[in-house]
């Protein structure tokens, strides 16, 4: 078997179980995601957002805020039940690559290229909390920024669970004209120093 040939089967066997990885984490989070309407609240949270910030007055736009209080608490509410559900999934359905492709072949011979999406979802969870109930007495446009940004990083962290880091940063720019960096760095200080830590590999077992 000559060396290109090798190549191209080895090219043909690493899309075979990109796509079989991918399918299979779509289907696993679609599967809990069905049950909530957490997609539904964060898109009205998004939209919500965006007119109040848009709004020049600010009695009206603090008023906009306060519309969608109820809404932050659902989102912190289900993202918790949405981490306490994955904890029934064996850890070899939850684990993630952290190389910036998808290579599931070369993730599952080194341990280390490896970390567990079930513990990320309950520091999203934590963080939606932590912002819902003002823990850190913000005014309400700079709570509603934070809460942006711990929704932003979510979307991240399920499309980099499903697909791969690249397309991830891809959809998180298209979608919201952000970078990875910029969202992390305006999550809440609870949620930047978690998210670093299970990134690192570096974080306290939960």
């Amino acid at each position: 078997m000559n060396f290109a040939l090798s190549l191209l089967i080895a090219f043909i066997m690493g899309q075979v179980l990109r796509l079989r990885y991918q399918r299979h984490h779509i289907q696993l989070l679609s599967r809990h995601l069905a049950t909530m309407q957490l997609e539904k609240h964060m898109e009205t949270l998004t939209t919500t957002y965006s007119r109040a910030i848009q709004e020049a007055d600010p009695s009206r736009q603090e008023q906009i805020f306060a519309t969608v209080t109820q809404t932050e608490q659902a989102v912190a509410a289900q993202a918790q039940r949405l981490a306490e559900s994955f904890e029934h999934e064996a850890e070899n359905s939850t684990l993630m690559g952290v190389l910036a492709y998808n290579l599931p072949f070369l993730t599952s011979l080194f341990p280390s290229m490896k970390r567990d999406f079930r513990k990320l979802l309950y520091i999203h969870a934590a963080g939606f909390r932590y912002v819902a109930d003002n823990v850190p007495n913000w005014d309400a446009k700079t709570r509603a920024y934070h809460f942006s940004a711990e929704l932003y990083l979510f979307q991240h962290s399920c499309h980099w669970f499903c697909r791969s880091r690249p397309v991830a940063d891809a959809r998180l720019m298209v979608r919201h004209k952000v970078d990875h960096k910029k969202v992390l760095d305006s999550v809440s200080p609870p949620t930047h120093k978690a998210y670093t830590q299970w990134l690192t590999n570096t974080q306290s077992p939960h």
